[in-house]
């Protein structure tokens, strides 16, 4: 099972695995598909089993991100508790994606607090590799003048 894989659900127990994998949906999408939309509810998130979407925000996609590797979790801004996406997902290839219920996965986690502070973790990590990202790639392209340090 690709979730097993995939870095946010790495080390967690057979029995967590198992209730995750009973609220998966895999879905196909076909390039130019919307998976979702910036400023619609955020109520899922998603993980990449084939293809590459991307993800971009603003009308001409000034900040855009690759999703292409398998097992890589996108679309978790409903995750970290704000009620719309912030970016839009469009795939670039036919893709299979996972996509799963932020409500349910929260009602896995409150029963294994352990295996959901875990999971957290992992995330927190996920989105800190994306600042860097982005960071580094403004960073390289001139698109940032004066970078004001953060020490947290």
């Amino acid at each position: 099972m690709i979730i097993q894989r995939a870095d946010l659900f790495k080390d967690l127990g057979p029995e967590v695995m198992n209730e995750i994998s009973k609220i998966m949906v895999e879905e196909s999408y076909e390039p130019g598909k919307l998976i979702f939309e910036a400023g619609s509810p955020a109520q899922f998130f998603y993980i990449l089993t084939e293809g590459r979407v991307r993800l971009y925000i603003g009308t001409k996609a000034e900040i855009s991100y690759t999703v292409n590797i398998p097992g890589e979790a996108f679309g978790w801004t409903g995750l970290v508790d704000r009620p719309e996406y912030i970016a839009t997902a469009e795939c670039v290839l036919p893709s299979k994606i996972l996509k799963i219920e932020k409500e349910r996965l929260a009602k896995i986690f409150e029963k294994d607090t352990a295996s959901g502070m875990l999971f957290y973790k992992r995330l927190a990590g996920a989105v800190v590799q994306r600042l860097i990202y982005n960071y580094e790639y403004f960073q390289s392209a001139g698109d940032l003048k004066e970078v004001i340090p953060s020490y947290g």
